[in-house]
């Protein structure tokens, strides 16, 4: 039976709508940042998830071919998770004034047999596939981190997108019962301090974030998608929201 990332690490996606503390491990992820309204009809969104799924689904169907990576196993393709952030201050998702403003990093967790070396050899493989995707492959866009987010909340949120804010508002209500704040990176609209939709640096906010399992500087507002939306009705949608938190100074 495949693996699945899903029920073996339950406290990682299948959370509850009554908000925990959870301790956050660290996972390697094929990751794309970038900026925009990711409701746009082919826009920078939809590439990367092109980019994400064409390599996830590559490295999983190594089964099928005449090379493997080492210590390779079957298993499930994660889910699809994003870090957000846009406008002033901390970014917690509770308000998105305007959504071209939005920057994002879209990841998918990967086995850890998945190391630089396999990511390159797996890149090749998909642009042999799908040779469209050569050029933001060259360009780096598509790239491999891997880090911890460490002591977090999160809760389940159920029903539309749009409809997050009530569910943030009650995990924000838990991190202060708690003794908590919730720590997530300020900067203008990117927490690298730039503004998002002027000046994104791809390149800089994924450096941030692969540091080698370690916690990163940069922690940000997390959504982990558990229903397709393209397959399932928006109220029955599943979405962990999870955000790091830290002991009151």
């Amino acid at each position: 039976m495949a693996f699945d990332f899903k029920k073996e690490y339950r406290d990682l996606y299948q959370a509850k709508t009554k908000p925990v503390r959870i301790e956050v491990p660290a996972m390697t992820f094929a990751a794309v940042a970038g900026t925009g309204d990711p409701n746009e009809e082919g826009g920078a969104y939809a590439r990367a998830l092109a980019l994400l799924y064409g390599f996830s689904y590559t490295v999983k169907m190594a089964k099928m071919g005449a090379w493997q990576p080492d210590g390779y196993f079957d298993y499930v393709v994660p889910p699809l998770e994003g870090l957000w952030w846009g406008g002033a201050g901390a970014f917690d998702g509770a308000v998105i004034a305007d959504k071209s403003a939005l920057s994002w990093v879209s990841l998918i967790r990967q086995p850890d047999f998945v190391t630089p070396d396999v990511f390159i050899k797996v890149c090749e493989l998909l642009v042999q596939k799908k040779p469209e995707l050569a050029v933001p492959i060259d360009r780096g866009d598509l790239r491999l981190v891997r880090f911890a987010e460490g002591p977090c909340a999160q809760v389940m949120h159920r029903g539309p997108y749009d409809d997050e804010p009530a569910t943030i508002a009650k995990l924000s209500s838990f991190i202060e019962s708690e003794g908590l704040v919730t720590d997530i990176a300020e900067g203008g609209e990117s927490p690298a301090g730039h503004e998002a939709t002027r000046d994104f640096d791809a390149t800089e906010m994924l450096d941030a974030l692969d540091v080698h399992g370690a916690v990163p500087a940069v922690r940000l507002h997390h959504e982990i998608y558990l229903g397709d939306p393209r397959r399932t009705k928006p109220e029955n949608l599943k979405t962990v929201i999870r955000h790091p938190v830290s002991a009151l100074v």
